[in-house]
């Protein structure tokens, strides 16, 4: 699949690693830093989604999406992301990566508004799972980031796993390195991890923006 992924905001943070283990599959062990397992919601605008043969299609390739993730060591010794759920505003693209992709995809009203340099997000959980979880955020971008350690072990993430047909898979994301720049959240409602099985957050989040890159994700293959 190819894939814009456009005006994201990244919300990081910190959870003991016994709590998000819990929820995770068998043969995936979260990854941790500083002693910390961390839990990500990510909110952006897809953008020209489409298989690598074909071309996009209107209206159909273009929706905002909201996933919720951390990270992982996998058993074929690789580290990768792992998601919790995704939202998405486009109810044929949650059908197909349901039944295609094992990914767990669920239908939400939802929106993205640009206003310069602040983005809002609106997202709604229609179907399946905990109805009306919800991922309202205003963001506003800032300066340039230079990413350190922490930034990198949060965003540069070009591995995917998933449990498909009962087994356990991985595909690679490729894409370019992160433009990242600071963030401000002057507004935020969400309920998302806690939709996922996880304890509300308690503080506040570490927060990344960026313009987006053009990604490539690869075909799912047994770990």
């Amino acid at each position: 699949m190819i894939q814009h992924w456009r005006r994201l905001t990244f919300l990081h943070w910190r959870y003991p690693p016994d709590q998000v283990q819990a929820l995770l599959p068998a043969g995936l062990t979260v990854e941790t830093f500083d002693g910390s397992a961390w839990v990500g919601v990510i909110p952006f605008r897809m953008a020209a989604v489409r298989p690598s043969v074909l071309p996009a299609l209107p209206w159909l390739s273009w929706f905002p999406e909201t996933n919720v993730r951390t990270y992982v060591h996998g058993p074929d010794g690789r580290t990768g992301i792992w998601f919790f759920s995704l939202e998405a505003a486009r109810l044929v693209p949650v059908l197909i990566a349901q039944a295609g992709f094992g990914l767990p995809y669920r239908w939400a009203d939802m929106s993205v508004d640009d206003h310069g340099s602040t983005v809002l997000y609106r997202s709604r959980r229609r179907w399946p799972g905990r109805p009306g979880a919800r991922c309202d955020a205003t963001v506003r971008a800032g300066a340039p980031l230079a990413p350190g350690p922490l930034d990198h072990f949060l965003t540069a993430r070009y591995r995917l796993y998933s449990r498909y047909a009962g087994r356990l898979v991985a595909a690679n994301a490729e894409h370019p390195p992160w433009s990242l720049y600071h963030g401000e959240v002057t507004r935020l409602d969400q309920n998302l991890a806690q939709a996922a099985g996880l304890p509300g957050p308690g503080h506040d989040p570490l927060v990344h923006t960026s313009p987006g890159v053009r990604v490539r994700i690869g075909m799912w293959r047994p770990v």
